[in-house]
């Protein structure tokens, strides 16, 4: 069964944020798990070799964590470390399976409650995956493949339950390179992580990596209702054996998604090597138990200061929709907050929340510009809470944890102060872009120090209206120039919403408005139709605005306008089909079609897994000349090792005008709408253009047979626009058109005797 997909024309800013929220499925590059199952059947769990590790002397590592575990700028130890050299070809056992080798090495740490590992070496070939499960087959990792390949070549992995776990390698007979896999750490958990029963008595009341003190607060409980949107920017850092500190997602003034994480300096060490935790909360106030499987493995430091115990990280990847994602909002004006909430992940326990009602004030902390604060009113901090946010009043960050000496006494806090690293010092304070915020999250220079969250808004006003537009073309405008937009107007404040002005401009014409009156609650909407607009030829300029909810000055004007660029054909069009057939990694495949350098319709980031699934999209196209391209991100096309995709494109009357599959990095063809028609010219019997590719000088050679009548050889480009010409005289057979000062790109040579009739056209590629 064919599925059809039409495509927008060009993806415009504020529709691009919109589809990224709601569409993301990122190319995987970190700890994102692919489909698969590990085939742990395949071979009896007594003859895989084993990998054994000591016995773990508890009395002297209980003595260890006394001391560390009260140190709030110690991380949280979970599990025992041990560096290690494991690999294919040293250690485990092969076998042929099926159309694979696989490889299996199991690891056993007595008495564990879990087992994770880091690959120092990973680099995996197509079609190459990575398991790990434990031995009683309640508990798996993976399939891991070649999409979680790092430019620094390691990963880190998360933990698996149990104390007896495999690791298991599939690789096809044939890659296209052998992998290299190898194990550089192993970690014995031996406190907190249970997804399965845990026996030991003292284990029961521990969350998964970590267990905090009586007075905390989880992050779910009625305290924390009106913080929902700013906690799922929160995650935990785990490091090896550790679970070392908290962090959070942050905005940009781009609000593109780039997966910025914000935690303190004095957290660092590798974070290429570092797992990052999301959702790891408890769904009860009283649950000591989340999710663990929300990972993102591996980041970038880009940032870091120690004058505000500042780091900011490059997430190796975007975490996809399914983690639900926050990216925080913060206030870097300096402006001292009324009131401070904290989000953290004490003692690497469930996510949990704490207020300071009467706000910080500013101090120096050990050489570093802190905001201090004296008490919490409710809730507290711990080790494993450093680097987490401080956000103030309006729902922004202002500081990252630095340290402190607030604690649980019992079901109470000490009544001791924390300190706060402070954002508006990090902003802005280093000396260069490695040592400052503002370059990475205000890369478009605007200025802004105060920026809401996204893609939810950090903070409910009692006036705000927004808006969105619906009933826009989502591809060029064809046929009929007329559009007719609808605009959704919604009430986003506190307060009910009983007027507002719709305003709307086409193309920097006066604006128009439209009165509505009505009743919405908090989050209601209303339809509004607007009149219908004509549209010109080439790209229309569309501006919708909402005025003067309630009579009075909306409180969040970032929700206002919306501005949006609509393409329509001026003359007549033709419907044309691009047919693609995916392989097995459709989320390798993307796609444009351009013309005059524009793109006209793009695509890509298909399912994986889906090999023989045809997609359609309809091409309506006016007359002209079009560049399709398309890429394959892993560099080994559609076709044939991993399945057999293919691109075709079809003209009007259903015949093929251009095809492939079969490439590297990339493929690529021109097609006129109507190739041998070039307008002015007429025909002759013969033609050739020489050298194709040229750099220079460009042969133009034709038969004797009409050398007698004159003409005329012209250069076009893809847009039919004439770029060099030149006349012949009668009984001529060869020209030179120099072509040495146009850019590299293809051309078409069009031959035309004075007699009339159709021309003889031939492409050619100039390349400099």
């Amino acid at each position: 069964m064919r599925t059809i997909e039409t495509l927008m024309l060009r993806m415009r800013p504020l529709a691009l944020l919109f589809l990224a929220f709601h569409l993301l499925a990122w190319n995987a590059s970190g700890q994102i798990q692919h489909p698969g199952a590990p085939a742990w059947d395949a071979m009896a769990l007594r003859d895989i070799p084993v990998e054994h590790f000591p016995v773990l002397d508890m009395t002297a590592i209980r003595a260890a964590d006394a001391v560390t575990d009260a140190e709030k700028t110690a991380p949280w130890r979970f599990g025992i470390e041990y560096d290690v050299a494991l690999s294919p070809a040293t250690h485990g056992v092969w076998n042929v399976e099926g159309n694979e080798r696989v490889w299996r090495l199991a690891i056993a740490c007595p008495d564990a409650v879990g087992i994770s590992v880091r690959f120092d070496a990973y680099r995996l070939p197509k079609g190459a995956e990575v398991y790990i499960w434990n031995a009683d087959r309640t508990d798996s990792r993976g399939a891991f493949d070649h999409r979680n390949n790092k430019e620094w070549g390691s990963l880190a992995v998360g933990m698996t339950a149990g104390d007896h776990v495999v690791i298991e390698y599939h690789e096809p007979l044939a890659p296209s390179f052998e992998g290299e896999l190898e194990i550089g750490q192993i970690v014995h958990a031996y406190r907190g992580l249970h997804r399965r029963a845990v026996a030991l008595a003292e284990e029961a009341a521990r969350g998964p990596y970590g267990n905090s003190g009586d007075c905390n607060i989880n992050v779910n409980c009625p305290e924390g209702a009106t913080w929902a949107t700013e906690k799922r920017s929160v995650a935990l850092i785990i490091d090896g054996g550790f679970s070392a500190c908290t962090g959070a997602l942050v905005n940009n003034t781009l609000q593109d998604g780039t997966p910025y994480f914000l935690t303190a300096n004095h957290c660092l060490g590798n974070p290429n090597n570092w797992t990052y935790l999301f959702n790891h909360e408890s769904a009860t106030c009283a649950g000591n138990n989340g999710p663990i499987d929300d990972e993102i493995s591996g980041g970038t430091l880009v940032a870091s200061n120690s004058g505000s115990d500042v780091a900011l990280i490059e997430l190796s990847e975007t975490p996809p929709a399914s983690f639900n994602v926050q990216y925080a909002g913060w206030d870097a004006s300096g402006a001292a907050p009324s009131a401070v909430t904290g989000i953290h992940h004490p003692s690497g326990d469930v996510k949990k929340i704490c207020f300071d009602e009467d706000g910080p004030t500013t101090a120096n902390q050990g050489g570093a510009a802190v905001w201090f604060i004296d008490e919490w009113e409710a809730g507290v901090t711990e080790p494993g809470s450093s680097g987490s946010p401080l956000f103030d009043q309006n729902h922004r960050i202002v500081g990252q944890l630095y340290g402190g000496g607030a604690a649980c006494a019992g079901s109470v806090n000490n009544g001791q102060p924390d300190w706060y690293g402070r954002f508006d010092v990090s902003w802005d304070a280093g000396s260069s872009a490695n040592s400052r915020l503002e370059d990475w999250l205000d890369p478009t220079g605007s200025g802004v120090t105060v920026l809401d969250g996204w893609p939810d808004g950090a903070v409910s006003f009692d006036v705000d209206a927004g808006i969105a537009v619906t009933g826009l073309p989502e591809q060029v405008l064809c046929g009929d120039n007329t559009i007719n937009p609808v605009v959704n107007l919604t009430n986003m404040g506190a307060n009910v919403l009983t007027s507002a002005t719709i305003s709307y401009a086409l193309n920097g014409a006066a604006a128009q408005e439209v009165a509505w009156n009505g009743s919405l609650a908090q989050y209601e909407s209303e339809a509004i139709g607007l009149p219908a607009l004509t549209m010109q030829g080439g790209t229309n300029d569309l501006v919708v605005e909402v005025l003067n909810p309630n009579g009075a000055v909306d409180e969040n004007g970032l929700n206002d306008v919306i501005a949006e660029e609509i393409q329509a054909f001026e003359g007549p069009t033709l419907d044309f089909q691009l047919v693609l057939v995916l392989d097995d990694y459709g989320s390798e495949t993307s796609w444009t079609l351009r013309r005059l350098g524009n793109v006209v319709y793009e695509g890509g980031g298909y399912a994986d897994g889906q090999n023989g699934t045809e997609i359609v999209v309809d091409l309506c196209l006016e007359e002209g000349c079009y560049i399709f391209r398309i890429e394959d991100a892993y560099g080994d096309g559609m076709c044939c090792a991993y399945g057999e995709g293919s691109w075709t494109i079809l003209d009007p009357q259903g015949d093929v005008i251009s095809s492939g599959g079969e490439f590297e990095g990339f493929d690529q063809d021109q097609f006129c709408t109507d190739d041998m028609r070039v307008s002015g010219f007429a025909p002759v019997a013969s033609m050739r253009a020489f050298p194709n590719p040229t750099s220079g000088a460009l042969q133009v050679t034709w038969g004797d047979a009409v050398s007698a009548q004159g003409g005329e050889v012209a250069l076009l480009d893809l847009s039919g626009r004439r770029v060099a010409a030149q006349r012949w005289v009668a009984g001529a057979t060869r020209l030179e058109l120099d072509v040495s000062a146009l850019p590299s790109g293809t051309y078409f040579v069009a031959w035309a005797g004075d007699a009339g009739g159709q021309p003889a056209v031939q492409r050619v590629s100039v390349i400099h």
